[in-house]
């Protein structure tokens, strides 16, 4: 099957009757991970500060693998705005964030890139280092702000806490692997 950003199908399908299954493996082995959460607002603060905040939008949680490149957080961001999970006046997720004037809180997430296969602790080895992390969330930052989106930032590096309020919910997980599988 084609590749499509944002579907992370790894391994079998089943057939069962006329359904097709998918088994899902989140394991590392794929680069960028994203997980975009419809809010009603968020904020982040850092030891007990508030430092960014949000109201209606999307909080993005952004975990860089070691093999990501400018290109592949561009393209992610521009999926990310052109995401189509915004409620018309309908109540149909029919709107992208931009129709809709909403707001980004952008948190760099290393732990989105968890190997969890072996044991209960989890390995970190297919994260990029915090320089080049740091560098390519600023690019995706960068390009969500040039499609024409306000966009706040996390602290990069630091232990924060993070509140929002769901909207739906709706919760989206993009990673940039290709669609594998028929």
């Amino acid at each position: 099957m084609s590749g499509f950003f944002g579907v992370e199908v790894w391994g079998n399908l089943f057939f069962r009757g006329k359904r097709r299954y998918f088994f899902i493996d989140l394991s590392p082995g794929f680069l960028l991970r994203i997980v975009i959460q419809r809010v009603k607002s968020a904020e982040v603060s850092v030891r007990g500060s508030k430092l960014s905040s949000i109201g209606k939008g999307f909080l993005v949680l952004v975990g860089i693998a070691q093999g990501d490149t400018a290109e592949d957080v561009r393209h992610a961001a521009r999926k990310t705005a052109a995401l189509r999970i915004m409620d018309d006046k309908n109540g149909k997720m029919n709107l992208d964030i931009i129709q809709t004037g909403g707001e980004v809180l952008s948190v760099s997430q290393f732990t989105l890139l968890a190997d969890t296969r072996k044991g209960n602790r989890p390995g970190f080895s297919g994260a990029a280092t915090p320089e080049h992390a740091m560098e390519l969330w600023l690019v995706f930052n960068e390009e969500l702000r040039r499609a024409g989106i306000t966009v706040e930032e996390g602290a990069f590096g630091e232990e924060m806490e993070v509140a929002l309020v769901n909207d739906g919910p709706v919760t989206l997980v993009m990673g940039s692997a290709p669609f594998e599988g028929s």
